[in-house]
C-alpha cells in the first residue's frame, strides 16, 4: 500500500552500469532513499511487471532475451509498508548472442596436466566480435592468455582455468607494478600490450567458474628467476566497458585483479580470495595479495561481492611520485556496495596516488576479521590530492590478532599521511613541494566497529600540510585503543562513541 504522503519518501536514483549487461541479463544499482521508517526491501519492476524483491541496493535482472530493450524501474518499501514513488526508469538492451567458441574443438584438454595455452589462444584469436569462449567444466592448464576487444570469457560452473607454475609460460611485460611501469611477468589472463595508445573495449569475464592462477607455486618460481615483478591472476588495460560477474579468481602470485587506465568497470558477484581458498586453507609464501586493485581507472561499479585478501581487498590506486603525477590519470567516480570482506585490510585508498584519487563511495560492507574499514594513504612524496572519499553503513568485527598497529596500518577507520614511516613526528614540518600530498573531504558515517588489534581510529596529517574537512557521524567505536588524530583542519564529529580497551579514548593534537 503507497503512503498517503509521498514527501516522506524520497524517489531512488537508478543506474544501470554500461558494462552490466550479458544477452540474458542486466544489473542495475542505486542510492538509498531517505524514508519515513527503516527499509524492508525493494520491488523491482521490467517493462512495468514486478521482476523480483531483495534487501540490497543492487539487483540483476536475469533470464531476458537477446538484443531486446528492457525498461527498469524500483520502489522501497518501509517496515511499515509504506512504498516509496518509483524510481527513474532506464532502458536498457541485452546484447544479441553471440557464436560460442568451446576451447575443447580448438584442442584444450581437461585434467590439469597438459597445458592448454595455444588451444586457448586460438580459441580467443578466432573469437568474432560479440563472440564467447566456452571453458566447459574440469581442470584446464594454461600460461598466460590475451583476451581482445568485444569478447566473453565464459567459464562454465565447475570449471576451472589454471595457471602453470612455470614461469617460462608468462612473458615478461612493461606495466604497473607498485605506481611505476616496470618488466613484470604476464598474468593468467590479460590484455595485449597497449603502449601505442590503442585502447579496447567491450571484455566480459563470467559464468560461475574460477580463474586460479596457481599463486602458492608461481610465486616461488618467480621469485627464483628474478626476471621481471611478479603477475597478476587477471590484468586488464587501457580497456574500456569491463564486466566481471559471477566469477571466482583465487591464488594470484600478486595483486590478484588488476584494471589499469580501464573505464566502465562493473564486478557484480565476484569472489577473490587471495589468503586463503574458499575452505580456509592458507596459501603459502605469497604476499602483496591485494584482491582489485583500480589503477588510473575511473567509472567503476562493485557490488554483491566478495573478498577475502592477504592485502588490501580493495586498493584505489593512480600511479607513483613523480612518474603518476606526469602520467596523470586519476581513479575517480568509484562504487562499492554490498560487499563481504573476510580478511585482510579493507578498502584503500593509495598508497600509490600520485594522479589523484577522487570521488569514492563505499557503503553497506560488512568486514569480518578484516583489519580496517578504510585507509586512506598518501605519504610525502606522492603529490597529487585525494578528495571527496565516503565510507558509510558499514560493520566491522575484528578477533583476529594477526595484525597490530605498525607503520603500514593504524586502525579500523585509517587516515594516515606518515604511512610507511616506523617512527614518525606530527610536529616535524618539511617543505611543501610537488610531492606534498593533499587529503580532504574524507567522510565516516554510520560506521559500528568492534577491533581488537588496535586503534579504533587513526588520523594524521602533516604539520606541512594537515588533513582537510574530516567528517565522523554516527560512529560507535570500541578498539585496543581509541581515537587519536593529529594535524586536521576542519574536524567534524558528530554523535561518536569510541571506548578503548587499553588507553584514554581520545587523543588530539593540532586537531580542531
Amino acid at each position: 500500500m503507497q503512503t498517503k504522503d509521498n514527501s516522506l519518501l524520497t524517489p531512488l536514483n537508478l543506474v544501470s552500469p554500461p558494462s552490466a549487461r550479458t544477452d540474458a541479463s542486466i544489473a542495475v544499482v542505486w542510492d538509498k532513499p531517505e524514508l519515513s521508517g527503516d527499509i524492508a526491501c525493494y520491488r523491482v519492476y521490467v517493462n512495468d511487471v514486478i521482476h523480483g524483491i531483495c534487501t540490497a541496493a543492487d539487483y540483476t535482472v536475469t533470464g531476458l532475451k537477446p538484443a531486446q530493450e528492457y525498461k527498469v524501474y524500483v520502489c522501497a518499501v518501509t517496515a511499515a509498508g509504506e512504498v516509496s514513488p518509483g524510481s527513474n526508469t532506464v532502458t536498457v538492451s541485452t546484447k544479441p548472442e553471440g557464436e560460442l567458441f568451446d576451447i575443447t574443438v580448438f584442442g584444450a584438454v581437461e585434467g590439469g596436466v597438459v597445458l592448454n595455452t595455444a588451444a586457448i589462444q586460438a580459441a580467443i584469436d578466432a573469437c568474432t566480435p560479440g563472440g564467447t569462449v566456452y571453458v566447459p567444466a574440469g581442470t584446464f592448464l594454461s600460461g598466460a592468455l590475451f583476451l581482445k576487444s568485444c569478447m566473453t570469457l565464459f567459464i562454465e560452473k565447475g570449471g576451472v582455468l589454471l595457471g602453470s607454475a612455470q614461469p617460462a609460460y608468462y612473458p615478461l611485460m612493461t606495466y604497473r607494478w607498485e605506481g611505476r611501469e616496470q618488466l613484470c611477468y604476464a598474468s593468467l589472463v590479460n590484455t595485449p600490450d597497449c603502449s601505442g595508445g590503442e585502447r579496447l573495449e567491450h571484455i566480459t569475464i563470467a559464468g560461475g567458474g574460477t580463474i586460479d592462477a596457481n599463486g602458492a607455486a608461481l610465486f616461488k618460481a618467480e621469485m627464483a628467476e628474478k626476471e621481471g615483478f611478479r603477475g597478476r591472476a587477471v590484468c586488464l588495460r587501457s580497456t574500456d566497458y569491463v564486466y566481471l560477474k559471477d566469477i571466482t579468481v583465487r591464488q594470484s602470485p600478486a595483486w590478484c585483479v588488476h584494471l589499469i587506465y580501464c573505464n566502465q568497470v562493473t564486478a557484480n558477484n565476484v569472489s577473490l580470495y587471495t589468503k586463503n581458498d574458499e575452505h580456509g586453507r592458507r596459501y603459502a609464501d605469497v604476499f602483496n595479495g591485494d584482491g582489485l586493485n583500480p589503477d588510473s581507472s575511473s567509472n567503476i561499479y562493485i557490488f554483491n561481492s566478495l573478498i577475502a585478501s592477504q592485502d588490501d581487498c580493495i586498493a584505489i590506486k593512480s600511479g607513483r611520485d613523480e612518474e603518476g603525477r606526469r602520467v596523470g590519470i586519476p581513479s575517480e567516480n568509484i562504487r562499492i556496495t554490498n560487499c563481504r570482506f573476510k580478511s585482510g585490510f579493507g578498502v584503500a585508498v593509495g598508497s600509490e596516488m600520485s594522479g589523484g584519487v577522487r570521488n569514492v563511495k563505499v557503503s553497506d560492507c560488512t568486514f569480518e576479521d578484516v583489519y580496517s574499514i578504510g585507509t586512506v594513504k598518501a605519504p610525502r612524496g606522492r603529490g597529487a590530492v585525494i578528495e571527496n572519499i565516503v565510507y558509510e553503513d558499514c560493520t566491522l568485527r575484528n578477533y583476529s590478532l594477526e595484525h597490530e598497529d605498525c607503520r603500514w596500518f593504524r586502525g579500523a577507520i585509517n587516515i594516515d599521511q606518515f604511512y610507511g614511516h616506523k617512527e614518525y613526528d606530527p610536529d616535524r614540518a618539511e617543505e611543501v613541494n610537488e610531492g606534498t600530498g593533499i587529503i580532504r573531504d574524507i567522510t565516516f558515517r554510520n560506521i559500528v566497529l568492534d577491533t581488537h588489534a588496535g586503534n579504533a581510529v587513526f588520523m594524521a596529517g602533516l604539520p606541512e600540510q594537515p588533513l582537510q574537512n574530516i567528517v565522523l557521524e554516527n560512529i560507535s567505536a570500541i578498539g585496543k585503543y581509541g581515537l587519536k588524530a593529529y594535524n586536521i583542519e576542519g574536524m567534524t564529529i558528530n554523535n561518536v562513541s569510541v571506548l578503548s580497551r587499553l588507553d584514554e579514548p581520545y587523543q588530539f593534537h593540532n586537531a580542531k
